[in-house]
């Protein structure tokens, strides 16, 4: 009984090398994969940094064409800002044409006259009403520095301050500012002015 007893042992011996070749196995694939980890970290971080650079290349080339359409919507507003003041100085135009018509057919200055007169009045009219654009009167007003440009002076008695006694050209107002200021001339009183006696000071 003994025999047989050895014999078993004989027959189940040879397994136990082969357990322990199948438990090492299972331990040479991780061993096999770790040269091949960094490689593919770097093709990752590879592939997010070309995503990266082409969102910022899109986001760019978007920029520009927006900062272009700025330039050329703001270009349009200034180029067309006075379309509308210019479509309303049209039938202007178109009055002065018939009116030179006229006095080339008519011959008559008195009805020319009147024409241009009623022109005037309704170009002056429009642009007070419709662009707060108006006109002011200077002559027999105190000579005002901020209104008035004095081209000439006049020495005059009985007037205590500088007063403006003609108008040569009018000045404008543009909605309560002073766009042009009127040039006139102006009366100043007799002592304000230099006599012709006294000397000029002499530069030192």
């Amino acid at each position: 009984m003994s025999k047989h007893t050895n014999h078993q042992e004989q027959e189940v011996q040879p397994d136990k090398p082969e357990t322990e070749d199948s438990q090492e196995k299972p331990q040479e694939n991780p061993e096999g994969a770790e040269p091949d980890a960094p490689e593919a970290k770097i093709a990752d971080l590879e592939a997010k940094l070309a995503e990266s650079n082409d969102q910022l290349l899109r986001k760019a080339a978007d920029f520009e064409n927006y900062r272009k359409r700025m330039t050329r919507e703001k270009q349009e507003i200034t180029d067309f800002a006075n379309q509308s003041l210019l479509l309303d100085l049209l039938p202007v135009i178109d009055d002065f044409e018939r009116a030179i018509k006229a006095g080339e057919t008519y011959k008559d200055f008195a009805s020319f006259y009147e024409g241009v007169i009623m022109i005037e009045k309704r170009l002056s009219s429009q642009l007070e009403n419709k662009w707060g654009l108006k006109r002011f009167d200077s002559a027999g007003e105190p000579f005002d520095p901020n209104r008035h440009e004095a081209l000439q002076v006049e020495e005059s008695k009985g007037i205590t301050e500088p007063v403006v006694k003609e108008d040569y050209e009018k000045g404008y107002l543009l909605k309560d500012r002073v766009i042009r200021f009127a040039k006139v001339k102006v009366l100043m009183p007799s002592e304000s002015l230099p006599s012709a006696n006294e000397s000029a000071p002499v530069a030192e």
